[in-house]
């Protein structure tokens, strides 16, 4: 039968199919990209099935000779196309906010700001459409979604006892290292620290003392900087700052519930993207002075 055999459709293409449209609206825009070859057979189709009424609006992807009833079928099914966003780990609210702001597919201006470390990092899918809001909403949902599934039966340690702490926390392991490997181990660093009463020290809260999460500070912290009068400033505040520095990934959240067994107290970057990490003081100062002592010699070698 006609209506399954393949159509004259060339390559993939996108039709929007506008609300209200009827089905000889519908027809008329399957013909004209040539995804069919008969308004009247189309008409007829949707008849037949039964059809005509559930058309229905949104934007659809149609994939080169697809037959008069799969397309008929994909829009009756409302099988709409998709677009993607990414919202990357470790951005701050204002990153992930301006990301999505940027994004000419999504409509309207963005109205709702959610607090930092509210939105999960992830990949979101969205429809010809779709608002700037709805993909905050989306974000700010499956962040929720995602601790209120966890939070409670994978706690293994008294340190967090909320989702405040949690995400702040994981936020500050998700900036302290890029190698996921190492998320458990920096987890038990923090929480063991936090359980002997000991500070966080943890550079990456520093800076966020210094730009809010606004802009990027574009230079390396100086000893100056440890001594501002900040509660983000952990080198003077005993305990975890007052809230989240950036948007953590699944993981560091889970690397928080989770973290490795360890007595680590220390860690120090190695110069290879790791990090060597100690019990004790002297082992930790030790670290540090091979990792100068690195640095230098990589600097040495770029010099000549």
């Amino acid at each position: 039968m006609y209506v399954f055999d393949e159509g004259p459709l060339a390559s993939p293409i996108n039709v929007v199919i506008k609300k209200g449209d009827g089905v000889k609206q519908v027809a008329y825009a399957l013909f004209k990209n040539n995804i069919i070859i008969s308004k009247q057979l189309f008409e007829i189709t949707a008849k037949f099935y039964k059809l005509e009424g559930s058309l229905k609006a949104g934007e659809y992807r149609f994939e080169p000779k697809i037959s008069l009833y799969e397309a008929l079928k994909q829009i009756a099914e409302g099988k709409v196309y998709l677009r993607r966003i990414t919202l990357p780990e470790g951005l701050t609210a204002k990153q992930m906010l301006d990301i999505i702001a940027a994004n000419d597919e999504l409509e309207g201006e963005l109205t709702i700001m959610p607090k930092e470390g509210e939105m999960l990092p992830e990949t979101y899918t969205f429809s010809y459409g779709d608002s700037k809001d709805s993909v905050v909403k989306q974000a700010v949902a499956s962040m929720n979604k995602f601790i209120d599934e966890n939070l409670d039966k994978n706690t293994q340690n008294q340190a967090i006892r909320n989702k405040n702490e949690l995400v702040t926390l994981a936020s500050i392991v998700e900036k302290e290292t890029g190698i996921k490997e190492e998320r458990g181990l920096v987890a038990s660093v923090f929480l063991n620290r936090l359980k002997r009463g000991m500070l966080l020290q943890t550079d990456p809260s520093v800076i966020y003392a210094l730009t809010k999460g606004q802009f990027e500070l574009g230079r390396s912290l100086k000893r100056k900087d440890l001594e501002i009068d900040d509660p983000y400033n952990t080198y003077r505040y005993a305990g975890l700052p007052p809230s989240p520095i950036c948007s953590p990934s699944k993981e560091a959240i889970m690397a928080v519930l989770r973290p490795d067994e360890s007595d680590y107290l220390y860690f120090v970057a190695t110069g290879n993207g790791g990090h060597n990490f100690s019990k004790t003081l002297n082992e930790h100062n030790k670290n540090v002075a091979d990792y100068v002592k690195k640095i230098k010699q990589q600097r040495k070698k770029k010099q000549r």
